[in-house]
């Protein structure tokens, strides 16, 4: 039985690498003949900090239990998200439901301007510097779908300037940008 601690050890190794967030925890009813079926259901958010996030939903009688199958599903969901050093490369929105987040970049130094679901997904991506507005409805669960709809909408720098024409220090945000010299 050697290989199984192995294993276990390896899978305990790569929870640890990950952002874990519970954003929000609510108690659901199903009614049923007898009266009331009380359950929980949790929303996390999984990200490695490095660009990659995944937002998962458990259900489960007991707290424990949804968020360990919230934390899975994220898991499995993960997707890669194009980022622009500690920032994102430019200004998006995203929609779901009648959710509606903006997202701006920001110079280094600004930090994470968010409130509620959208901070706990920018930071679990490893956004440190950007600027986001939530409008229209304020459910949790849809903001964070709205986040991560934004987030995926990105384009890479260098695939954003191919599809223009341009040069990619052009496209770049203005603080990462050389400046001109006298010279010029």
């Amino acid at each position: 039985m050697a290989g199984r601690p192995g294993r276990r050890d390896r899978r305990e190794e790569e929870r640890d690498e990950f952002d874990e967030r519970v954003i929000d925890i609510t108690r659901v009813a199903k009614v049923v003949k007898g009266g009331r079926n009380f359950a929980f259901r949790t929303v996390v958010v999984v990200g490695d900090n490095k660009g990659q996030v995944g937002i998962g939903i458990g259900k489960s009688r007991g707290v424990p239990d949804s968020i360990r199958k919230g934390s899975e599903r994220a898991r499995r969901n993960m997707k890669r998200i194009a980022l622009a050093g500690a920032t994102i490369p430019h200004q998006v929105i995203g929609r779901h439901g009648g959710a509606k987040v903006l997202l701006r970049p920001a110079s280094p130094g600004t930090g994470v301007i968010a409130g509620g679901g959208v901070r706990a997904v920018l930071e679990a991506v490893g956004i440190r510097d950007i600027l986001s507005k939530s409008q229209g409805s304020a459910n949790i669960l849809n903001v964070a779908y709205a986040t991560l709809d934004a987030l995926l909408q990105l384009k890479d720098v260098k695939e954003l300037a191919a599809m223009r024409g341009k040069d990619p220090a052009e496209i770049k945000p203005f603080w990462t940008r050389k400046g001109k010299s006298s010279d010029e």
